[in-house]
């Protein structure tokens, strides 16, 4: 885990690409202030100001594990907010993107991959992060395989499945396509057959129990996993691992007045996470507290990655 102040480029951003991707907010949404998110409606007409707040979380395997584990933040912030918070349980990040652009969904956590498509058509506004103790942060993406599979190194991929999360995803799909396009002249389809599991610990799974060769996934879920013991440490090998990403990044709905927003944000800094069910949960992989960020800053790797990999944020 690291500060993103040491990422260095992605495979020297592909061999010198650009700095920064191309992106532009669909045309629902005003950035008169240049941050590339959102800006709060100055018309009242358009805020919202719901009695009841919906929480999303990243798409799981298992929603119903994680409903426990925010539980005692939603608590937390139905006291800060004086409002009912109920965690809503999505199945895919389309899903969760299409729920906040239709505003059924007030406060999420958006995984890396699909931050810039939720700020770029959901009109999401991501504020905080997990990070440790000592303030760093981040993931690292990961080819794994299973013991005896044949494939000792990335080059043995050649000819081989290679298990994908979603197209949305930063560590489960847009940096391995990258990079193994980039390092290692591998193109998907042609030089290795793709598969999608829909999420990082199905991805996971599929590895330990053999069920797919190889898989691309975030390290952090798979840390987390090894500790709950859904999987041992010795059902799987690492061929590959990245530089350092940002994690899931959280945030609201655009159209929240601005005093709801701010309690919001209140909520997150405030929360207490010693001997909660998230320094349980997200210990595992070495998060300790919520700390600021900025989609402008703290995403601009991740948009240049999607800017390499022809991403284009078409919201419908």
């Amino acid at each position: 885990m690291k500060t993103l102040t040491t990422l260095t480029s992605v495979a020297a951003l592909l061999l010198a690409g650009p700095a920064f991707a191309e992106f532009a907010l669909d045309t629902r949404f005003t950035d008169a202030d240049g941050d590339l998110i959102a800006d709060i409606p100055t018309d009242p007409a358009q805020l919202a100001d719901p009695d009841t707040l919906i929480f999303a979380y990243t798409p799981v395997e298992d929603p119903a594990v994680y409903a426990e584990v925010w539980q005692g933040f939603l608590d937390h912030m139905a006291e800060v907010t004086g409002r009912e918070v109920q965690f809503f349980p999505v199945q895919s990040n389309a899903a969760q993107i299409e729920a906040m652009r239709a505003g059924r969904l007030h406060i999420a956590g958006f995984n890396t991959g699909s931050n810039p498509l939720a700020v770029a058509c959901a009109g999401f506004r991501p504020f905080a992060m997990m990070a440790a103790e000592d303030g760093s942060f981040g993931y690292e993406m990961e080819i794994i395989t299973f013991p005896d599979s044949g494939i000792a190194a990335v080059e043995d991929l050649r000819g081989s499945q290679l298990a994908f999360t979603s197209e949305t995803s930063n560590s489960g799909f847009k940096a391995p396509s990258a990079l193994l396009e980039g390092e290692f002249g591998m193109v998907a389809g042609t030089d290795f057959e793709p598969v999608f599991s829909g999420a990082h610990d199905a991805s996971i799974l599929g590895v330990a129990n053999r069920d797919y060769p190889a898989a691309a996934i975030a390290n952090s879920v798979m840390a987390r996993m090894i500790e709950r013991e859904v999987i041992t440490s010795d059902q799987v090998v690492t061929i590959y691992t990245s530089q350092t990403f940002p994690t899931t990044g959280y945030g609201t709905a655009h159209n929240l007045t601005p005093e709801l927003q701010e309690q919001i944000r209140e909520a997150f800094f405030s929360f207490e996470w010693e001997g909660s069910a998230l320094e349980a949960e997200f210990a595992n992989s070495g998060e300790a507290q919520f700390i600021p960020i900025t989609f402008q800053e703290d995403w601009a790797v991740i948009r240049t990655i999607d800017e390499l990999t022809g991403v284009v944020y078409e919201c419908n």
